[in-house]
């Protein structure tokens, strides 16, 4: 294909070529999608209806529950409509859109993260000061500039990407990702996009250093509590914070640390639902496991009885 105008679909990863593994494969899929929905969803509902978790922190969860939904929404209907159709294709415009929606909720994601992480130093390092620094409008103004300037990043990355000439239209991927894209490239512009990518690492690693820090301080402070129920608090409200951190963190390693290749390998596709959906899947079970406000919300919302309960408690 001489130029990008002729490009009108784009072919994806085969996940395999026997119909049966590929009926398997709609059913992995959606084993893994309707529980990240549910939690995400159970979480967005607990927070909204009970009033006791209409803070900080919790507006923050609510905007990363959001955030979750659509990752995996960007990626795993199509993944699943194309195994029951046995189909690898995927048009132009909805390549287009799949990288932009992407590109859009994971930094949004980690821009998120980095909030809840001064959130978190604020209210335990500056207790006294938390609800005039962390006060509604300034919350506001946070998530509003985490969701504008992900989506100018989503704009630049996916005209950069789609500005290019491409050569071929097999994405050796199952759903359309800018470093396989780029590989498609015949043009030279796809330097460009690659300066974007070194400078956005860059940037992922200043929020990560940030994180870190942070944190820093943060068990700094805790250990000068005195009391224990004082500590316990504290690490109830950081814990699933830092361990969604290092969820994102450690699946984007375990999918990047690999040496590059050319060639399409039988394990793109495990490490692409590494990296895609077990963050997004496992965050809302992480702050219903280890915060008790979370556990409190969901059995008002879902009217849990007293056996179901103790059964929670002993989680």
């Amino acid at each position: 294909m001489s130029n990008s105008t002729s490009v009108s679909t784009f072919l994806l990863l085969e996940f395999s070529d026997v119909q049966e593994l590929q009926i398997l494969y709609f059913f992995l899929f959606l084993a893994l999608y309707l529980p990240t929905i549910t939690g995400n969803l159970l979480i967005i509902a607990a927070v909204a209806l009970d009033h006791h978790l209409h803070t900080p922190m919790y507006f923050f969860l609510t905007n990363l529950a959001m955030m979750d939904l659509g990752i995996v929404s960007v990626i795993i209907p199509k993944s699943m409509t194309n195994s029951i159709m046995n189909s690898t294709t995927i048009s132009y415009s909805g390549c287009v859109a799949q990288v932009f929606f992407y590109v859009f909720f994971v930094a949004s994601d980690l821009s998120l993260l980095t909030v809840m992480a001064y959130d978190r130093y604020v209210a335990i390092c500056n207790p006294l000061r938390y609800e005039t620094i962390m006060h509604k409008g300034a919350c506001l103004q946070m998530a509003v500039i985490v969701w504008i300037s992900s989506l100018l990043y989503a704009i630049v990355h996916t005209s950069g990407t789609f500005a290019n000439t491409f050569c071929s239209n097999v994405v050796s991927q199952f759903f359309c990702e800018i470093p396989k894209l780029l590989k498609l490239s015949c043009s030279d512009f796809y330097l460009f996009e690659i300066g974007l990518i070194v400078l956005s690492c860059f940037i992922a690693l200043g929020c990560f250093i940030f994180i870190i820090i942070t944190y820093m301080e943060i068990f700094s402070a805790v250990l000068r509590i005195p009391s224990a129920h004082g500590k316990k608090k504290a690490y109830s409200t950081c814990i699933p914070h830092l361990t969604v951190f290092s969820l994102l963190l450690f699946t984007e390693l375990f999918a990047y640390a690999r040496p590059p290749t050319d060639a399409p390998s039988d394990l793109d596709i495990p490490f692409a639902l590494i990296y895609t959906i077990i963050p997004p899947m496992l965050n809302p079970f992480i702050y219903f496991m280890r915060n008790k406000e979370i556990k409190t919300a969901l059995w008002k919302f879902l009217d849990f009885g007293d056996s179901s309960k103790r059964i929670f408690r002993l989680i």
